[in-house]
């Protein structure tokens, strides 16, 4: 038991810490600064114009950078394990590919930005959300709900817009180093300078390093695929009269990841010798904002991105290229009670690979056919303030796309300020999303399973509302304290829908014959105490389910509950920050290859757990460390194994009936075959990390 010690300091840390809770003086002023910048707090993503977060019509949630680092993460993937509603999915025990669902819909409904531009989308979905460094992150606003007007069609079960840090406001240096018991290594450093008398550059360096195949589970096959990540992050910031802005950011990214069979290496790239997974990506983004020298507000935002792959599934090479340019003008005018926002935007979308999709016939070579997708769109947006209580938001855009010709996306929100600590926020819209098939289900190359489509795919559509109410409570035995309730439902029309059990060497692909609904609840609560204490606790309850030909069944991978929090106390006297970190699922239903398969069906209730200490006595310095996964939660332990058929990857002993079904046979009594997608949760379990950070202002 390694962690022994480590678990027995840590109870008497926080023993002692809470048993002189009444001990500590009040300091009622420094919680309350907190919360007055909240009520303050500038928000972009709601509306795609700064507003005060309490005037804003639409709900944002906003997590800082110092909400980040309760829980330190490598990257923003990792990074919001611990917001109410969003769950980062893992969907593959051997390349770890993952998603970000919110409020239990697929990752393909969710939409990312980096600084408000469409970044990560498409193929950059599927492993591009590792790449983004915690450190780079100023903020992050959330959108639960319907933001397809602004944002376009991809954005049907939310947003996540990445706010990088502003070159004014970043420390002048800063440098961050965290390793783990598992021997994962992340440096992040970090500078800001200026150029001339009108230019300050903020400069970003991240590199992580993992590289100690580990396998716990026995099965011969790494638990944590292991990886080399370079990201370098520039962004300019140049004066300009009037204080208008224009800014321009680069970032460029590679990563070489691999996990498979304990004896795999390099050498067995693309053969049927040892199993693996092998993915190199390159990825170059440019982005920026100017706001035209008018005397009228109006501003043009660019980004530009290039996507790279080239990846082997065992012995199956899968090559993609992809580049997206996007760029966007926005008027925003206010007259009297009316503040409107008017924009133009156009979309380009390449994209080759070498599948048929693209029309290859050799899988050495790129298609001869690749796609690409025009997307201009139009949009106006109105935000009509009828007096202090009531406001009123319409909204509608316009899209027509190459391939799927016009796009309409309404949408209204209402606000009621009840008073100054009650708000009531409604929120409908429409949204509209074309299939990818790759990024969304890379299970087709991970264990060899064939892509079928029944029937030529119809875009999907879908109705979303939204019910917000916020209540803010300064008493005397408290500093402040949050209360937010929401519930919300989302109708689907044509849902997109991957079959993986009705043949186990397939994912058939069609429109639903029904319809899906994803409706639920939420609840979350801020509360500072005056002698220190933080904590913050959400829950969320829902029910996503699809209805087929009358029948109504629990969607893959989605639990019915989830709970999180995040617990803070400060001891200034020692200079000691404690954060008490975790989350809690409910049983969620697992993909399964067949009725023999002896693999539990739904995943048992389960938690994970950190704790973190972080000193900071040195003027610029922080040694912070802790436990991550503090019950060694493990899904193997639930299950007799995760990768089906792990002893014969390459399906050599497989036999197949005429109809394409898995026999059953001695070898394979399960009628198996091989198949890494079974994951629920990560199969690391507790393990110990330990940090330094130092910064100059």
């Amino acid at each position: 038991m390694k962690f022994s010690a480590i678990i027995s300091v840590i109870s008497l840390v926080i023993g002692n810490s809470f048993s002189t809770l009444a001990q500590l003086p009040t300091d009622t002023s420094r919680l309350l600064k907190p919360m007055q910048a909240e009520l303050a707090e500038v928000v972009v993503t709601g509306t795609l114009k700064e507003v005060k977060r309490v005037e804003s019509p639409v709900p944002v949630e906003v997590y800082s950078a110092a909400f980040l680092k309760k829980n330190p993460a490598f990257h923003i993937f990792e990074g919001l394990l611990h917001v109410n509603g969003v769950r980062p999915q893992s969907n593959c025990n051997i390349c770890n590919t993952g998603e970000i669902r919110i409020n239990g819909l697929p990752g393909a409904y969710t939409m990312v930005l980096i600084d408000g531009m469409p970044i990560v989308s498409s193929l950059s979905t599927v492993y591009g959300l590792s790449g983004i460094p915690a450190s780079m992150v100023e903020r992050i606003e959330i959108v639960k709900g319907p933001a397809s007007t602004l944002y376009g069609s991809e954005a049907i079960g939310g947003l996540i817009n990445v706010i990088t840090k502003k070159t004014g406001t970043a420390p002048h240096i800063s440098a961050d180093m965290m390793a783990t018991t598992w021997g994962e290594v992340n440096t992040d450093l970090g500078f800001t300078n200026n150029v001339g008398s009108k230019a300050t550059v903020l400069t970003g360096i991240n590199y992580f390093n993992y590289s100690n195949p580990i396998d716990n589970n026995k099965d011969g096959f790494t638990d944590l695929t292991l990886q080399q990540r370079v990201s370098v992050f520039q962004k300019w910031s140049i004066q300009q009269k009037q204080n208008r802005t224009l800014n321009l950011a680069a970032r460029y990214f590679y990563e070489d990841r691999w996990g498979g069979q304990m004896n795999w290496n390099k050498g067995f790239r693309g053969t049927d010798a040892v199993y693996g997974e092998s993915i190199y990506t390159n990825r170059v983004e440019l982005l920026g904002n100017y706001q035209l020298p008018t005397t009228e507000k109006i501003s043009l935002a660019f980004s530009l991105n290039h996507h790279h792959q080239n990846s082997m599934y065992g012995n199956t090479l899968y090559m993609a290229k992809q580049q997206v340019g996007f760029a966007q003008m926005v008027w925003d005018k206010a007259i009297g009670k009316h503040d409107f926002l008017l924009g133009t935007a156009l979309r380009y979308t390449y994209y080759n690979d070498n599948t048929p999709a693209t029309g290859s016939t050799d899988r050495a070579k790129m298609g001869t056919a690749p796609q690409r997708i025009i997307l201009p769109g139009i949009f106006a947006q109105d935000e009509i303030s009828f007096n202090q209580q009531h406001k009123l938001l319409v909204g509608l855009r316009y899209d027509y796309n190459s391939a799927h010709g016009n796009i309409f996306t309404p949408r209204i929100a209402y606000k009621y300020t009840i008073n100054n600590q009650q708000f009531l926020r409604l929120n409908m819209g429409t949204g509209f999303r074309v299939v990818n098939l790759f990024t969304e289900d890379h299970a087709a190359l991970s264990g060899a399973r064939k892509v079928v489509l029944t029937e030529q795919l119809k875009p999907e559509q879908s109705f979303n509302i939204n019910l917000n109410y916020i209540h803010k409570i300064y008493g005397k035995g408290t500093a402040a304290t949050t209360l937010d309730f929401t519930a919300f439902y989302t109708y689907f029309n044509n849902r997109i829908v991957g079959d993986f059990e009705t043949d186990p060497n397939q994912i058939i692909y069609s429109n639903l014959n029904g319809h899906a609904i994803s409706k639920g609840v939420s609840a979350n609560a801020d509360i500072a105490l005056n002698n220190g204490i933080k904590l913050n606790i959400g829950a969320t309850y829902m029910d996503v389910a699809l209805h087929n030909n009358q029948q109504k069944e629990q969607q893959i991978l989605t639990e019915r509950f989830s709970g999180t929090w995040s617990l803070s106390y400060r001891i200034p006297s020692i200079h000691l920050d404690i954060d008490y970190t975790g989350n809690v699922y409910s049983p969620m239903r697992l993909p399964l290859l067949g009725p023999l398969d002896p693999r539990q069906p739904y995943s048992p209730w389960y938690s994970l757990q950190n704790v973190q200490f972080t000193f900071h006595y040195w003027h610029g310095f922080e040694l912070y460390g802790g436990v991550k996964n503090l019950l060694n939660f493990l899904p193997t332990r639930y299950s007799p194994f995760l990768i089906a058929r792990a002893n014969d990857p390459f399906d050599k002993s497989v036999q197949f009936q005429p109809d394409g079904q898995v026999q059953s046979t001695p070898d394979n009594p399960y009628a198996l075959s091989f198949d890494p997608t079974y994951m629920f949760a990560p199969n690391q379990g507790i393990r110990g990390f330990l940090g330094i950070r130092y910064t100059i202002k």
